[in-house]
C-alpha cells in the first residue's frame, strides 16, 4: 500500500472525525482506518450513524479527489446502510472501491468493517469541479 498525504483529514470538518488515515492500494482501491472514540457514540453507546456517514463520505471523497488528479470534488449523492453496531475502541477499516470515473463524475462504494464483520456499506457519486 502507498501512504497518501491526505491534507483533507487535517482541516475543516474532517479533523473532528478523529484519527482517520487513508492509504492508496492501487488506482481504484483505497483503505481508511479510524478508531471509535467516546465522542463518536450515541446514547445507545454504539457508533453514531452520523459518524459512520461522515467516515464514509470523507474517505470516499478523498479517494475521488485522488483518482481525478487532485481536482476538487463534492458529494452529490450518498447512500449508507447500517448493518451492525460498532463499539467504543473498535478499529474500523473502510475498503473503498472506485467503480467508474467520467469527465464530470466519480462513482464509489465503501464497506466499513470492524473485527466482527461489516458495520456499514456506502455508495455515492462525486462531482468533479472545474
Amino acid at each position: 500500500m502507498i501512504k497518501e498525504n491526505m491534507e483533507e483529514f487535517k482541516s475543516g470538518f474532517a479533523r473532528h472525525i478523529g484519527g482517520l488515515s487513508i492509504e492508496k492500494i492501487n488506482d481504484s482501491n483505497y483503505q481508511f482506518k479510524a478508531d471509535v472514540k467516546e465522542i463518536n457514540l450515541n446514547t445507545g453507546m454504539v457508533a453514531h450513524g452520523g459518524y459512520l456517514c461522515s467516515l464514509a463520505d470523507t474517505g470516499m471523497g478523498n479517494a475521488a479527489h485522488k483518482v481525478v488528479g487532485d481536482k476538487r470534488c463534492v458529494t452529490i449523492s450518498l447512500e449508507v446502510k447500517f448493518i451492525s453496531p460498532a463499539q467504543l475502541n473498535d478499529n474500523l477499516i473502510g475498503n473503498i472501491s472506485v467503480k467508474k470515473k467520467t469527465n464530470t463524475l466519480v462513482f464509489i462504494s465503501c464497506e466499513i468493517l470492524n473485527k466482527k464483520g461489516i458495520v456499514a456499506t456506502a455508495s455515492g457519486v462525486w462531482k468533479i469541479l472545474k
